[in-house]
């Protein structure tokens, strides 16, 4: 089995910080939240990523994937699941931008993308599309444009694999959700999606507890109307991946001419 080597890298941040108001737009700025400090929706910046080897160009003639990791964890922890489904593509795995706080139990180097782990309503419309906008810039700032991209992402991040494409369509090659669900709230670029056929692969647990099997075939349902959706369910599966996902993923990769398929 090949593994990639991957290194940190840390990118000088740029325009808004959270809690910026300059521009006075504050109309998808929501309320204070009691779990993370903030407000759902403020401005957030991408500023780490562990990149695969070679600074991620060792195999420029690929699709690069953008790894998009859940709550409490970090960079590193999609990286290590790209030896299993795509071990001869570059990728870029972004550290999310919040950081949570040791006194509420976690260990250094747990992060998140929203200000709680599964928001709901406006607050999770507010805070997808923040977080969405903070990755699509990274992108904008660090991948050539003529370069292909794969959003990959569990949880948090599964949401905002899909997201992404419904705030850029016309920049990502396909995506991969894998335990995600749906933030609801209707993006400009919901109606350029069907017509561009996005492959996306949504895999989910059919024993997860934490997100409701009502949001994942909502979830499905959409998927289905606006992109070229393959969606498996995995009986035995909690709110994780598994061997047997990565290898669908891998097969998905393959028939979709993104990844070899071979390990």
């Amino acid at each position: 089995m090949a593994a990639q080597e991957s290194h940190s890298a840390e990118y000088e941040s740029t325009g808004h910080k959270p809690g910026d108001d300059e521009t006075g737009d504050d109309r998808l700025v929501g309320r204070k939240s009691t779990v993370v400090p903030g407000h759902y929706g403020e401005s957030l910046h991408v500023t780490h990523a562990a990149l695969s080897r070679g600074d991620a160009k060792s195999s420029p003639n690929r699709p690069m994937f953008l790894c998009l990791h859940g709550w409490g964890s970090n960079e590193e922890d999609l990286a290590d699941i790209m030896r299993y489904v795509a071990p001869y593509n570059d990728y870029a795995s972004l550290r999310a931008p919040l950081e949570l706080e040791s006194p509420g139990g976690y260990s250094a180097g747990a992060y998140s993308w929203f200000h709680e782990s599964v928001p709901v309503g406006e607050d999770l419309d507010y805070d997808a599309l923040a977080a969405a906008e903070a990755i699509d810039a990274w992108v904008s700032e660090n991948i050539p444009d003529e370069r292909d991209v794969v959003p990959i992402g569990f949880s948090q991040g599964g949401v905002l694999a899909v997201h992404v494409l419904r705030v850029h369509p016309e920049r990502y090659r396909a995506a991969i959700t894998l335990s995600g669900f749906l933030a609801p709230g209707p993006l400009p670029g919901d109606e350029r999606l069907p017509d561009r056929e996005i492959p996306v692969f949504y895999g989910f647990g059919a024993d997860d507890t934490l997100i409701p099997k009502y949001e994942s075939y909502a979830f499905s349902a959409w998927l289905e109307e606006h992109t070229w959706l393959t969606s498996k369910s995995y009986h035995g599966l909690d709110h994780s991946v598994g061997l047997e996902e990565f290898s669908d993923i891998r097969q998905w990769l393959l028939l979709n001419d993104i990844a070899s398929g071979v390990l």
